[in-house]
């Protein structure tokens, strides 16, 4: 006999003795109400699958996901997070969402290049004046339409959420102006977007993944590469490179995807309670990125302080404008519909 059954027919049982030992009306009423309740825990189970650690700012907000989506729907939806992998990789997470094996993911934008390449939009460099101004483009009208883009394509897009800004760093000069850049091969992921900003600044981009960045920079296969402050600190970038330029030039994030098998499941009142949950842990991944970035850029420069193999540069005003003038002339590039879009690159720019 079944738990779920179990509890039905203890509830047909215990109901007549109650009534036989003078049970009143509101014990009854409770009784009836705790079953109910016991019938509808875990109605829904909702997999988030991803790929970092839980400790990272992604993987903490999508444990305080978790809670807080397991309290606002008293348990109905029962989350279950699986970090670093154990599910599947960024690369095929997408078509286990379609399948609905896993209801949840958070891969970065580059995993959708080939479903919505528009998401290039936050590739391009120098785009966004500073954290809060590209919070307000993914939180606004051109975030919106993104969203609505993957949507299409049968997902549900929740949330934008960040790691952070990037820097660029080399082994073979300074950069402080974008004719430092020229001559020099930068690592960078598969994007051509990214492969047009080093073009313009007459740079030579090598596509190289990931795992092999750092014996890249090691053995002088290539002389930089751009990153975020915690994929620099974290896979040690800054012991096997001489120059770090505080650029903020580039933007690295993930968007948290639904299957929409499992959202078109859910009654209305559980996906208010998702949007709600979302809604409050992307406030804390971000909280959690921004801390990360301060934390470990604080941990490079008492390296480069300790040790004296490492310069950072902090760029002027008129240093910074310098490499924004030279990028920006590949925006145009992008205007058409089928890459990013004249609409969503103009639209972020205005964006206030």
């Amino acid at each position: 006999m079944t738990t779920t059954l179990k509890s039905v027919m203890s509830s047909i049982i215990i109901v007549p003795i109650l009534l036989f030992t003078g049970c009143g009306e509101k014990e009854k009423e409770q009784k009836n109400l705790e079953n109910k309740e016991a019938l509808i825990k875990g109605e829904y189970i909702l997999k988030f699958s991803h790929v970092v650690s839980p400790n990272t700012p992604k993987g903490k907000a999508a444990s305080y996901f978790e809670k807080r989506l397991e309290e606002l729907t008293k348990g109905r939806i029962d989350v279950q997070v699986y970090p670093s992998s154990q599910l599947y990789k960024d690369n095929a997470v997408l078509k286990a969402l379609k399948l609905d094996s896993v209801q949840m993911a958070a891969p970065s934008f580059s995993k959708f290049g080939k479903i919505v390449p528009q998401l290039a939009l936050f590739d391009l460099p120098f785009l966004f004046k500073d954290m809060a101004h590209l919070h307000r483009v993914q939180d606004g009208a051109v975030g919106q339409k993104l969203k609505d883009m993957v949507n299409s394509k049968g997902y549900i897009a929740l949330n934008f959420w960040d790691n952070h800004f990037k820097q660029l760093s080399s082994s073979k000069k300074p950069l402080i102006l974008p004719e430092d850049a020229k001559g020099q091969k930068f690592r960078i992921m598969s994007s051509k977007v990214l492969e047009e900003q080093f073009k313009a600044v007459g740079a030579n981009p090598q596509m190289m993944p990931f795992s092999e960045v750092y014996s890249g920079l090691q053995q002088g296969v290539i002389d930089g590469q751009e990153n975020t402050n915690s994929n620099i600190y974290t896979k040690k970038f800054h012991e096997v490179q001489k120059y770090l330029t505080v650029t903020n030039h580039g933007y690295l994030g993930y968007l948290v995807v639904m299957s929409e098998k499992f959202w078109n499941s859910l009654p209305k009142e559980l996906q208010n309670d998702v949007i709600q949950a979302m809604n409050e842990a992307t406030v804390k991944e971000r909280e959690y990125a921004e801390e990360l970035n301060t934390k470990q850029f604080n941990l490079i420069k008492e390296y480069a302080k300790q040790t004296g193999k490492l310069e950072i540069i902090n760029l002027t005003k008129e240093q910074k404008d310098a490499w924004r003038t030279a990028v920006s002339k590949i925006y145009p590039d992008f205007y058409d519909k089928d890459k990013i879009g004249e609409d969503l690159i103009k639209g972020a720019l205005a964006t206030e």
